[in-house]
């Protein structure tokens, strides 16, 4: 039965190619088969987010920028532990399981959240993201969808990379993703500015953008373009 369910995933996903760009298709039918309001697929490594693979719309989108900013969440969280993540309702969670993720979700729309892990036998590629905008849990035929969904999106992504040079994307990869470069370029800038590794300054780069209530992204285009200085902002200073 998984088989077939499979071959018929797969079947959709062909008839779409071309449809959409880069990985928007996949996500697009993740949400459609699991009866979910929208879908997203966010990449991680060692338990730091390297950006967004494709989203469905808009909101998918913001969930995964909101993660990405404050550091938790639920696919971060099925990222590391290797486990799916299910809320089907954020409000009822209580106390809430990601503190600063959560009310901003709920203010959002977001009232129901999954998260599946990503991975190929032990190597772990990041997370398939599913939200409702009204509570309710997964059936059992949409979890299982989602399970699959989520050994295609490893499957996807890895034969997207099987042709790119070394340090390079390849172009299903760099189209309809978002990779935050500008993120990573401003955690070196401050990591050599302060002299903390590249994690402590991803820390400090989320504490200034959620204390500021600015995306990370927009906190990292100052760094990068010597407007803001972490380590002149009073936010950081030693004492």
């Amino acid at each position: 039965m998984a088989t077939e369910r499979l071959s018929f995933i797969l079947s959709l996903l062909a008839e779409r190619r071309g449809a959409g760009i880069g990985g928007t298709p996949l996500c697009e039918v993740a949400a459609s088969l699991t009866g979910t309001s929208g879908a997203g697929i966010m990449l991680l490594s060692n338990e730091l987010s390297r950006g967004s693979f494709c989203n469905s719309d808009e909101l998918a989108s913001h969930i995964e920028e909101l993660q990405f900013t404050l550091g938790e969440g639920p696919s971060i969280d099925a990222y590391a532990s290797g486990r799916s993540e299910v809320v089907p309702d954020l409000a009822r969670h209580t106390p809430p399981r990601w503190p600063n993720f959560t009310p901003l979700a709920l203010e959002s729309g977001i009232a129901a959240i999954f998260a599946f892990p990503i991975r190929i036998g032990s190597v772990r590629l990041g997370a398939l993201n599913l939200y409702r905008d009204e509570p309710g849990a997964l059936v059992f035929d949409e979890q299982s969808d989602a399970l699959l969904l989520a050994d295609i999106a490893a499957r996807t992504i890895l034969a997207v990379q099987a042709y790119a040079g070394p340090g390079e994307l390849g172009d299903d990869m760099e189209i309809g993703s978002n990779f935050h470069f500008v993120v990573h370029q401003a955690a070196g800038m401050t990591s050599m500015q302060l002299d903390v590794s590249i994690q402590e300054a991803l820390v400090r780069l989320r504490a200034h953008a959620y204390q500021t209530s600015r995306s990370i992204d927009d906190v990292a285009r100052d760094v990068v373009a010597r407007t803001l200085s972490l380590k002149e902002s009073d936010d950081y200073e030693s004492g």
